[in-house]
């Protein structure tokens, strides 16, 4: 007998009617990925029943011009083909466009204009705002609002929430420099601070799987677990973003927001509730707990990495280097490898490795938790290091799911072991689409759902522990240790980073 689905909560989500502005409407992000959501939501039957999406940007467009370009784009991106030609013209009609710069009063003047022509009052006063624009201009864009009276830090008529989307400053200090603007004139309650990772169905299924399997949530600690691996590795390079990572790098592009968050999800604590807050107090607390980094701690717990000249599938690939717009001494890190600790009674000693970098063999995000092995007697003894521990993969991408490896005998007369898998696959047991971390997430700003954004004190935190990292080298060039070819996994600082616990990575799992 298959077992019953469980809904946890509301199944479908409580929306009203609202106005969603969308600043930087005629950048990549609004025609990629931020229409093509609403359009979903809408043919799913999740946006509210009535709304109203206004493109806010410099370009002069009228309406029906700006419908006709977010056609072509949602032909293009759609994550279901062909679109439904019915169903855009009844979305396309609550598309709307108001020029204006964001320094610019009476542009603001103008969108309240627009605003107030809607009969329906929730329409007017209901209202989410996505900056989707550059962080400096994040200030800017908040202060108009208010002095337009289109954003009230006091509660008023209807509501008004603030999406933004990272990086969130670019150290401790410029975070909360953004953080203060924030909450100048908005509550905390009312600000989305949106990283697409936390969309993803399988980074939310960490907390389903740990915490409604006493199987799986029993063996979760320092007894059973010898160390956690997290990889995030790309298979491309660079491209076109050379400027913006001569500026960020790896560890500001990737390990301060999407793997420390996926960490924070494998390793917090039980939260007190569902509620958005326990959830959030919990990954506060984990990585508050974080070991911090002292000057001897950091050669043998950090390693960075920079590409050169290498093939990628058969194809030659560029060095970092050579990239469009990074300079030609760059010591810029496109690989980040860490051994971290968490000093808390569930974690004491176990080391967590988490790794990420540009022009790896493949694009795969997973989280390997590797279990002790068993004591050195019986078949421990006789096959010594041929004996695999045994280990739980969850596969974030591609390929969503969850695999356990464990040791078999092999079958014949000979006591052969071997190690062996079971595998839990997302697409095989469901049979139905993952819908894209925007869908979810701009349904969760709608519904007033905090959960999966991040709080001010969770990306200060996280800052807390990158800035750190970043004061260890500062100043010091890449040594020959610390660069890799493209293609490959890394540098050789990376292996011995593991090497000297007597342990070494392991590949991200595919399966076929």
């Amino acid at each position: 007998m298959e077992g019953q689905v469980c809904n946890i909560g509301i199944e479908r989500k409580l929306t009203e009617p609202c106005s969603i502005v969308i600043f930087g409407a005629s950048g990549d992000l609004t025609a990629r990925k931020l229409i093509p959501a609403f359009y979903h939501l809408c043919k799913d039957g999740l946006m509210p029943p009535a709304f109203r999406i206004i493109g806010f940007a410099r370009r002069e467009k009228s309406d029906e011009t700006w419908r006709k370009e977010l056609r072509v784009a949602l032909d293009q991106f759609s994550r279901t083909k062909p679109v439904d030609d019915g169903l855009w013209n009844n979305f396309a009609g609550n598309l709307f466009y108001c020029v204006g710069n964001v320094t610019d009063a009476a542009a603001y003047a103008k969108l309240e204009q627009k605003l107030n022509s809607f009969q329906n009052p929730k329409l007017r006063h209901n209202l989410l705002f996505y900056l989707a624009t550059q962080p400096s201009q994040f200030g800017q864009i908040i202060e108009q609002l208010h002095n337009a009276r289109l954003l009230h830090k006091e509660v008023g008529e209807g509501w008004q929430r603030l999406v933004i989307e990272k990086p969130f400053g670019h150290d401790l200090a410029s975070a909360k420099t953004l953080n203060n603007e924030l909450t100048r004139f908005a509550h905390e309650r009312q600000v989305c601070r949106i990283d697409h990772y936390l969309g993803k169905e399988t980074v939310q299924n960490i907390l389903m799987f740990r915490f409604s399997n006493s199987i799986f949530e029993e063996l979760w600690n320092r007894e059973s677990v010898d160390h956690v691996q997290i990889t995030v590795s790309e298979k491309l390079g660079v491209g076109d973003r050379g400027g913006y990572y001569e500026e960020a790098g790896a560890l500001r592009d990737m390990v301060q927001n999407h793997m420390l968050q996926v960490l924070a999800l494998v390793s917090m604590e039980p939260p007190v509730s569902l509620e958005a807050e326990s959830i959030r107090d919990e990954k506060v607390k984990l990585l508050k707990s974080i070991r911090p980094l002292t000057a001897a701690d950091f050669a043998k717990q950090i390693v960075r990495g920079q590409y050169f000249a290498g093939t990628v599938d058969g194809q030659p690939r560029p060095g970092y280097r050579q990239e469009a717009k990074v300079k030609p001494d760059s010591n810029v890190e496109t690989y980040m490898a860490l051994k971290l600790f968490i000093d808390n009674w569930r974690w004491s000693g176990v080391p967590f490795y988490l790794r990420t970098g540009k022009y790896l063999p493949m694009s795969a995000s997973e989280v390997r938790i590797q279990f002790r092995p068993t004591p050195n007697v019986l078949f421990a003894a006789e096959c010594g290091k041929k004996l695999d521990p045994n280990a739980l993969t969850l596969r974030l991408q591609p390929n969503e799911g969850i695999s356990l490896r464990f040791n078999g005998k092999v079958p014949g007369m000979s006591l052969g072991v071997r190690p062996v898998r079971m595998h839990f696959s997302y697409d095989a047991e469901f049979g139905a689409y993952t819908p894209e971390a925007y869908e979810r997430l701009l349904l969760e700003a709608i519904a007033g759902d905090a959960t999966l954004f991040i709080r001010r004190d969770e990306v200060e935190t996280a800052w807390q522990i990158v800035d750190s990292i970043r004061d260890g080298w500062h100043g010091k060039p890449l040594t020959n240790r610390e660069f890799y070819a493209a293609g490959t996994w890394g540098p050789m600082a990376a292996d011995e980073l593991l090497a000297q616990s007597g342990h070494a990575w392991h590949e991200p799992l595919v399966i076929k």
